[in-house]
């Protein structure tokens, strides 16, 4: 006689309440953005319909919020010395929307360029760029770090250096 055959519990067949907290684990770590959340869930096999309902039900909950994820990852990008334009290609990579990502980056109290000037200083000191060569370098370290032109110009501008 043979005995009845225990159920899968394969990630594919995962109840709400599986994905649910494998949710709440993830978030339980750092915030999270809607696509973001939803793509990891769907990396460990629960099924996307599944996933969808569990990300509306926390987004319903205020567990999960794209506003508070993009104002914190600005302002961690922004402290580890990254311009909006990175933080911008970040958050889109992430799958954030795009008014998200404006909204984000204009409620940002940041001064941009004096970040850049801040970022120039830490790395390459007080003295402006001696040369063209140094200015073009500086310049790509601060593009990089996804700075705009402007605000380069603004970091490398003279008299940057007198208030330290």
């Amino acid at each position: 006689m043979r005995r009845p055959r225990k159920p899968d519990t394969d990630a594919a067949e995962a109840d709400e309440r599986t994905v649910r907290t494998a949710a709440l684990a993830l978030l339980a770590g750092r915030d999270f953005g809607r696509a973001e959340l939803a793509r990891r869930l769907e990396r460990r096999g629960y099924p996307t319909e599944v996933v969808a309902a569990v990300v509306e039900g926390l987004v319903a909950e205020r567990l999960l919020s794209e506003t508070r994820f993009v104002e914190q990852f600005i302002r961690q990008h922004a402290g580890r010395g990254h311009g909006p334009t990175r933080i911008r290609a970040e958050l889109r990579e992430r799958g954030v929307p795009e008014s998200e990502i404006e909204a984000g980056l204009d409620a940002a109290a940041e001064d941009w360029a004096a970040l850049a000037r801040e970022v120039r200083r830490r790395r390459f000191g007080l003295s402006p760029p001696g040369d063209y060569a140094e200015r073009a370098r500086q310049a790509r370290f601060l593009q990089y770090r996804g700075f705009s032109n402007e605000q380069i110009r603004a970091a490398l501008g003279p008299g940057e250096d007198t208030d330290p």
